[in-house]
């Protein structure tokens, strides 16, 4: 059993290094690697990972990380998590300027001001904090007002914590968080209890008119005579084909005794 507190591979940290990278990723060359998954190895220390110039996705999950600061270097990383941690602050990762989804729960981050950092990254559109899945999470999630201050320090986000805030689909989760507030706010005390107010206009739930299916009836009408068309078609060609054979086969039959 594990000591408390430990993580899987703490007792035995690693430090990046280029055979290490170059065993998990199949490349002779750093500056090749495209798409490295150093999940659950206990690394402490990223050692040579900023010599992988063109990674684009990275996977560093479930280890021993306190700091990410060779990852300043990494330019075209478009993916990255960091999830199951220890780290405090982000801070490298404002050199990512191809950044565009990042899974940072699981770690010590206490304030939006640790998030600071991420606002030049015009790209970034995932944000995750908190993962209830995986019981992951940061301290900063503890108020209620977490979303709110990200949200305002980081504009350009679509997605946090797997929920989209903006864009297609945005309304859906928006509602379900105002129900959620709505029955929170019913369920504490009060002077008086709110009047339940209908969430559609009258009339919306009535049924629609039958539409008239003419158009339909003359579709089906229209398959079933290229249907027979088609049917007519191959009685034809069987037809034809066993007239062919029956031509054919007297020759056949005399050719066979010419030597």
């Amino acid at each position: 059993m594990e000591p408390p507190g430990e993580k899987p591979g703490e007792a035995e940290a690693l430090s990046i290094t280029p055979q290490l990278l170059k065993s998990h990723s199949g490349e002779f060359a750093l500056d090749s690697i495209l798409l490295l998954k150093l999940r659950g190895l206990g690394v402490a220390d990223l050692g040579c990972l900023g010599e992988c110039l063109n990674l684009e996705w990275l996977d560093l999950s479930g280890n021993a990380l306190t700091h990410l600061g060779p990852l300043a270097s990494l330019r075209q990383l478009a993916v990255l998590n960091v999830s199951n941690n220890r780290l405090t602050g982000l801070e490298p990762l404002a050199g990512c300027e191809s950044l565009q989804s990042l899974n940072a729960a699981g770690n010590l981050l206490t304030t939006p001001s640790q998030l600071q950092c991420l606002a030049g990254l015009q790209g970034l559109e995932h944000l995750r904090l908190r993962d209830p899945l995986a019981r992951l999470s940061n301290p900063i999630c503890a108020n209620p007002s977490y979303w709110a201050a990200v949200r305002e320090l980081l504009p350009g986000l679509k997605v946090i914590d797997g929920e989209r805030v903006s864009g297609r689909g945005s309304e859906l989760y928006q509602l379900c968080r105002d129900l959620d507030s709505s029955l929170c706010s019913s369920s504490s005390p009060g002077p008086r209890a709110i009047e339940a107010q209908p969430w559609v206009e009258p009339g919306y739930w009535e049924s629609w008119p039958i539409r008239s299916s003419s158009i339909l009836e003359e579709a089906c009408r229209q398959f079933q005579d290229t249907l027979q068309e088609c049917l007519d078609l191959d009685r034809q060609a069987g037809d034809s084909l066993a007239q062919a054979q029956q031509a054919l086969s007297p020759a056949e039959a005399t050719s066979s005794f010419v030597f």
